[in-house]
């Protein structure tokens, strides 16, 4: 029996389900970054989404989908199949079209025609579209599929599309589609896997889904770092953690070589793989970064080579670096591949690293070759190639991880031998936690004979910089004040090194400005230098003296476009990178945005701990005690604290010890536990009493505020107002004589609040301390001094004088107390808004302060300025009154009957 003219043939169902949009999960994840009104790129005629499997290219184009359908234009879906030849590829379209567009007969002379052929259907359908006068979006999945004639086809409909029409297509890497011009020329945007990674927010934001509160950053940050935001990756490893009740531990698991989770989620990621990929996957895993010409020297076989460049087609193995021809393996598939590679017998693994160090060598990757020549057994060469190298591997690039992983396999005799091998490993010491192992290094390099003055220079420079890592400024300017005029150094980057240094020398002095101008002075490169490594160092320096100030927005925007380049160029995880995102973390939480502190320092403390300069240290650890003490987290707070302490133990950095009892005082002297604080400021005392500290000038300045800024919260704790002027104004004076803004305001501040309190008129003083917090930026320097002090300053700006201060000893009401009114509504549920917030909101309907409402709820006030902070945020409203308003239009509000 036949078919009617107007269908297709005997496969006109499976034409229909290919037609079919694909259902979208639940759960969908929606992607603002890459959402179509996102980026100017995205709104071109033609855009070509290119990745492997795996990258979530189906789930953009669902998203886009219903963007489109949003906008009001008709979107036409076609999943392609490997049987599509062009005919049926033109019936496909046909069908396509009308579907989405509801419209039954069109197309239907394309489909009677029995001798249109070829590109002439395309055409046909084309002029139907055109006819059709409809805004529309033609959306072709999984493109790769097609044969190569309808490669042709979807490339000419691409070169003729009319105003009309947009068009989408997905396809894996390197299909054949013919369309490159169009890029180049501006017609076409191309997605690819670099673009479709996760970035580190929306891996929070996929965790919390799947999670809520239980899962914070760092468990966020840990995922991204694991699986290199691989959307499938991420898919398989929130699978794998999702059957326990316990994110972190599981987590931990999925790091931990060798474990349960790790083990499965890798046989999940290479159970489809044929065992003759993983064979040639084991022997390429060597590499840390490949590129196809290399491949095929080290597999020495066009044929496995061409085999690897299917595998990235294919799979998500790897991970392409921007137009550049290089590519590497994403490192979880690797560690596990390198392990199947240890196994392989001795001989053909010196067979594989040989030929990587020969072909890397001859490109002058000598670094790389030097790592491969270790592998191979070729110890000599491999001296030769590390001292070739490593030096400016360390200097130009900060590869410290790579140059301690091979000065590691170099005999200290072999490293005494070569004295730019000796110098390397001098500087690598200088800037770890290792830095008290230099000056055996530094004396070997200088006990050789004919020692220029240029050495002596550069190991004062060395040993310079490990005094600053061992928190010794007094060191630091005796080592550096005899080179400070006119340094013997003609090497550009010693000479930047050397300006880093007087810039760092002029902030530790207590002048900022000064500071920066000496940065300024640093050398200008020639072009083709590497040279962002060190500017790096100087933007931390230079982020640093603007936080010494308290100029936190200028901080902001200065830092925060480095901290991604720097990321960019050395990791998320790179020492310096940690260190320069826990200035920008201080800079958020004091600027009033925690939850941006928060997820910059996520997964980096450790890389702090072992790497980090002290006052990085200093500020990461306290930025997220005050960031959970203001949470009502108190346990946590004291927790952060306590690990500062150990640090300070475990580096022999003494100053992060009595900062960590100094902040404590602090912590408790919110709640006016007056025992506890004297208790903390008698540790510090004994401490500070020990003979083996620092007796420097400018250290025993830095412990000595901290100190007496603790002794002042203690008898504000005690209600010792009398007590607490003198410690306060000691340390406000060196706070005011080295220009330590931040901490000056929180100190007048504090100061008039005692005034206050002893009946004294400090008003002007508060005012003055406010309009300077306003002008730096500091929206938590008060809240975070006392909560007392935050409520008086609100009360003052608002003209009520100091009744919060003189209230300071009543005793809270309970949420008894607090009226009820029985018109204001109640909070529906939602998941759009916490319990807490919707408990918050319910009182701010009812016309409550934030104190009132603290009251009500028995949590600190800090708690309910979060919480209003983040219906403000959610509802996108700007006073009180308009979020319970936009809370009623939008039905988190209902009204009580």
């Amino acid at each position: 029996m036949g078919h009617p003219s107007n269908e297709p043939g005997d496969d006109t169902g499976d034409l229909i389900l290919k037609v079919t949009p694909p259902r979208a999960p639940q759960n969908l994840q929606v992607r603002p970054r890459l959402s179509l009104g996102a980026h100017e790129d995205i709104k071109r005629p033609i855009i070509l989404v290119e990745a492997p499997a795996g990258f979530g290219k189906t789930s953009l184009l669902a998203q886009w989908r219903r963007e489109f359908l949003a906008a009001g234009e008709v979107v036409a879906w076609l999943t392609a199949q490997d049987i599509d030849e062009p005919q049926r590829f033109a019936q496909a379209l046909v069908l396509a079209f009308r579907l989405g567009c509801g419209r039954p007969k069109f197309g239907h002379a394309l489909l009677e025609s029995a001798s249109a052929r070829g590109l002439e259907n395309v055409t046909l359908w084309l002029a139907e579209v055109v006819q059709s006068a409809a805004s529309s979006v033609l959306i072709v999945d999984r493109a790769h599929l097609l044969p190569q004639a309808s490669l042709d086809a979807l490339a000419y409909l691409a070169r003729n599309l009319p105003a009309n029409l947009r068009l989408v297509i997905s396809t894996r890497a390197n299909c054949k589609l013919g369309i490159d011009d169009l890029a180049a020329y501006g017609e076409c945007a191309v997605v690819d896997s670099q673009i479709l990674q996760f970035r580190l927010d929306e891996t929070a934001q996929l965790v919390r889904s799947r999670f809520g509160a239980a899962a914070g950053p760092e468990i966020a940050a840990k995922l991204q770092e694991f699986t290199e935001g691989w959307p499938l990756g991420l898919q398989l490893a929130l699978s794998i953690i999702g059957r326990s009740g316990d994110p972190q531990s599981e987590v931990a698991g999925l790091e931990r070589r060798g474990g349960f989770s790790h083990s499965r989620f890798l046989g999940l990621l290479l159970a489809d793989l044929d065992p003759e990929d993983l064979a040639v996957l084991t022997h390429v895993s060597i590499l840390d970064d490949l590129h196809p010409d290399l491949c095929r020297f080290v597999l020495g076989s066009d044929d496995e080579s061409r085999r690897i460049e299917r595998i990235s087609s294919d799979t998500a193995v790897f991970v392409a670096a921007e137009n550049t021809g290089w590519f590497r393996m994403h490192s979880f598939v690797r560690n596990e591949l390198r392990r199947r590679f240890s196994s392989l017998p001795a001989a053909e693994q010196s067979e594989f690293h040989a030929r990587a160090s020969l072909w890397l060598a001859e490109r002058g990757m000598a670094e790389a070759a030097a790592l491969h020549a270790f592998g191979s057994g070729a110890s000599e060469r491999a001296y030769e190639l590390a001292e070739r190298s490593l030096y400016e591997a360390l200097i130009h690039r900060g590869r410290q991880g790579t140059v301690d992983n091979l000065l590691a396999r170099i005999k200290t005799e072999e490293l005494d031998k070569r004295p730019r091998l000796l110098l390397t490993k001098a500087w690598s010491l200088a800037i770890s936690e290792r830095h008290g192992e230099v000056s055996d290094v530094v004396s070997r390099l200088l006990a050789r004979p004919n020692v220029s003055e240029a050495l002596r220079c550069e190991c004062g420079l060395i040993l310079s910089g490990g005094a600053v890592f061992a928190d010794d400024p007094d060191a630091f300017v005796r080592l550096h004040d005899p080179w400070a005029q006119a340094p013997p150094l003609r090497d550009p980057i010693l000479l930047h090194v050397h300006a880093n240094r007087s810039g760092f020398r002029m902030l530790i002095e207590g002048d900022p400005p000064m500071a920066r101008l000496r940065l300024k002075q640093a050398p200008q490169y020639e072009a083709g230098l590497a040279h962002a490594y060190l500017s790096r160092w100087t933007d931390f320096i230079h982020g640093l003296s603007y936080l010494w100030e308290g100029q936190v927005s200028t901080l902001e925007q200065s830092l925060s476009p480095k901290l991604a380049q720097i990321e960019d160029e050395l990791g998320r995880r790179h020492p310096l990178a940690a260190m320069l995102a826990s200035l920008l973390a201080a800079a958020f939480w004091e600027s009033g945005n925690p939850e941006a502190a928060e997820a910059l320092l996520a997964n980096r403390l450790d890389v702090l701990e072992r790497s980090g300069v002290p006052e990085a240290v200093l500020l990461g650890y306290r930025t997220l005690g005050r960031i959970a003490w203001a949470r009502g987290a108190e346990n946590q707070a004291i927790e952060f604290l306590g690990g500062l302490h150990a640090i300070g133990q475990a580096r022999n950095l003494p100053r992060l010890c009595v900062a960590s009892l100094a902040d404590q005082a602090r912590l408790n002297s919110h709640r006016f536990r007056a025992s506890t604080c004297s208790d903390l400021c008698a540790r510090i005392d004994d401490l500070m009493a020990e003979g083996s500290l620092p007796e420097g000038r400018l250290w025993r300045r830095s412990v000595t505020l901290l100190a007496d800024t603790a002794k002042g919260y203690a008898r504000i704790a005690a209600r010792d107002w009398d007590g607490a002027l003198g410690p306060l104004l000691r340390a406000e004076e060196v706070a005011q004589k080295t220009r330590m803004g931040r901490l000056r305001i929180e100190l007048l501040g504090l100061r008039a609040f005692v005034l206050s309190q002893m009946g004294r008129d400090s008003a002007d003083m508060l005012k003055e301390a406010v309009d300077l917090a306003r002008s730096y930026g500091l929206q938590r320097v008060f809240a975070d001094a006392h909560p007392a002090l935050g409520a008086w300053v609100e009360e003052v700006v608002g003209g009520d004088g100091g009744e919060a201060a003189r209230r300071l000893g009543e005793k809270p009401r309970t949420a008894a107390a607090v009226p009820p009114s029985a018109t204001a509504g109640r909070a529906a549920p939602s998941s759009a808004l916490t319990p807490k917030e919707r408990q918050v909101l319910e009182l701010l309907a009812q016309n409550f302060s934030n104190k009132e409402i603290g009251l009500a709820m028995q949590v600190g006030e800090e708690t309910i300025k979060w919480h209003v902070k983040n219906l403000f945020s959610k509802l996108n409203a700007f006073s009180r009154k308009q979020v319970v308003m936009r809370a009623r239009l939008l039905g988190f509000l209902t009204q009580e009957l």
